[in-house]
C-alpha cells in the first residue's frame, strides 16, 4: 500500500478552511461553491478545529438555531486526528474505521499539506489495485 503523500500527489493539496469567527452561513456558502463537505478551520497558520454538514445539521439547524447567528468556533470539533504525509493508507483505513471519521487532515510539523477522506483513500486503492492486476495479466500474457 502506498503513502499518503502518493494519493496527495495524484489528488492535490487543496483545502477549504474558514475562519473560526466566520458564521456556519458563511462556511456553508463557501463549502457550498466548491461541493464541499467539511472545512478546516485555521487560526493564525494552525489548524484548531472542523467542521462539516453534518455538524452544521446536528448541532445548529436541529436545534433551531439560524445560520447567521451561530459562529464556526461554536461548533467545530476541536479534538482531530491527525496524519502526516509518511502516513500509510493502510493505518489510514484503520484509522478512519477504529475513529469513525471520514476526514483526516494531512500536516508535517503542524503546517497543513492536505486533507483526505475515505472516498479518496478508497479510490486510491482501487486504482492501485487494478494497476497491479493490470501488470500481472501482461505479464502473465507475455510469458505464454
Amino acid at each position: 500500500m502506498g503513502a499518503v503523500s502518493n494519493l496527495l500527489d495524484s489528488k492535490g493539496s487543496d483545502v477549504l478552511t474558514v475562519d473560526p469567527d466566520a458564521t456556519i452561513r458563511e462556511a456553508i456558502e463557501k463549502m457550498a461553491e466548491i461541493s464541499a463537505g467539511t472545512a478546516l478551520i485555521m487560526e493564525g497558520g494552525t489548524v484548531i478545529g472542523i467542521i462539516s454538514e453534518r455538524d452544521v445539521m446536528r448541532k445548529v439547524l436541529l436545534k433551531g438555531k439560524r445560520l447567521h447567528e451561530v459562529y464556526v468556533r461554536e461548533i467545530m470539533t476541536t479534538d482531530l486526528t491527525t496524519i502526516t504525509p509518511d502516513t500509510s493508507l493502510e493505518d489510514c483505513m484503520k484509522l478512519i474505521t477504529d475513529k469513525r471519521i471520514r476526514h483526516l487532515p494531512v500536516l508535517r510539523d503542524g503546517h497543513l499539506c492536505g486533507i483526505i477522506s475515505i472516498g479518496d483513500v478508497v479510490k486510491y486503492l482501487i486504482v492501485e489495485k487494478d494497476f497491479k492486476i493490470k501488470n500481472l495479466e501482461t505479464y502473465i500474457n507475455s510469458s505464454m
